[in-house]
């Protein structure tokens, strides 16, 4: 049996990138304590700032920013690989100065070797009076990314992302055991959707599904839903954090249950070639 002990940390960031690191360093050392080969945290690892004048004075580029190089040390130092979730950092786009809500893969030898900016976006308008326009300020990514780890594939996506199935099944049909979800969930969504289409994008993909959050009140004003959850290829929860408190989850993986799952329901090798509707509105 190919197992993999893991662990999802789960954060409630603060505003400044100092304060960030000191909130998730401890979490990180104690998922490694308890034996976690691979550490995955949130989106907006670095910080949670809604202003955008105030997010532009803390921004930097990825190789500047501290919370990514002090988490790059701190991945050398335990011999873990880490996920951080997402670290908002300057995009390096020429005329774009939007950022990039950026997932990065780290291995134990403090190695950046995978990193992916969140494709979707988050422009909605919440049935509670939330309004979000991510656009504003943050400028989507426009590839997929699958990186390789000592256990398997890792399907990389972020928060939103989870809302659109054809990206995690391209994933998985690019040889994905898991696929990383990091979020900061708003409270009305998570309630009504979190654990749902975080089961559903298992039960789809035949991947473990796993889910690291941001959770409670933040220093910027905004709540988010906490509930880190990994999930298994046959749509189980396996593991939660049932709150809005700052905590870590350990799952042990069975990645044999990937091929299990599979080979009962082969659905990734049923893809048929179809015609769109052909009453499209115009």
């Amino acid at each position: 049996m190919t197992t993999l002990p893991i662990a999802l940390i789960q954060t409630r960031t603060p505003a400044r990138p100092e304060a960030a690191l000191a909130h998730v360093a401890p979490l990180i050392r104690e998922a490694a304590a308890g034996g976690a080969k691979l550490i995955l945290t949130p989106e907006a690892t670095n910080f949670l700032i809604q202003d955008r004048a105030a997010r532009d004075r803390v921004l930097e580029t990825q190789d500047g920013d501290g919370v990514v190089l002090g988490l790059r040390d701190l991945a050398r130092g335990l011999g873990v690989w880490l996920l951080i979730g997402s670290a908002i950092v300057r995009s390096g786009r020429a005329g774009d100065d939007r950022a990039a809500n950026r997932s990065l893969l780290i291995d134990d030898r403090g190695g950046v070797v995978a990193s992916y900016d969140k494709l979707h976006v988050y422009d909605v308008d919440l049935p509670t009076g939330e309004r979000w326009r991510e656009s504003a300020s943050i400028r989507p990514g426009d590839a997929a990314v699958v990186a390789d780890t000592p256990w398997g594939r890792l399907g990389l996506s972020i928060c939103y992302d989870l809302r659109f199935p054809q990206l995690h099944r391209a994933l998985a049909r690019a040889g994905a055991a898991m696929i990383a979800v990091p979020a900061a969930f708003t409270v009305p969504t998570g309630e009504a959707h979190w654990e749902t289409l975080l089961r559903a994008r298992a039960i789809e993909t035949g991947c473990y599904v796993l889910a690291p959050a941001q959770a409670g009140l933040h220093e910027d004003g905004r709540r988010t839903w906490g509930r880190s959850t990994v999930v298994s290829p046959w749509g189980e929860v396996v593991a939660k954090l049932d709150h809005d408190e700052p905590g870590v989850l350990f799952a042990t993986l069975d990645l044999e249950a990937v091929t299990r799952a599979r080979d009962a329901v082969p659905q990734l090798t049923h893809d048929r070639e179809f015609a769109p509707p052909a009453n499209l509105p115009t």
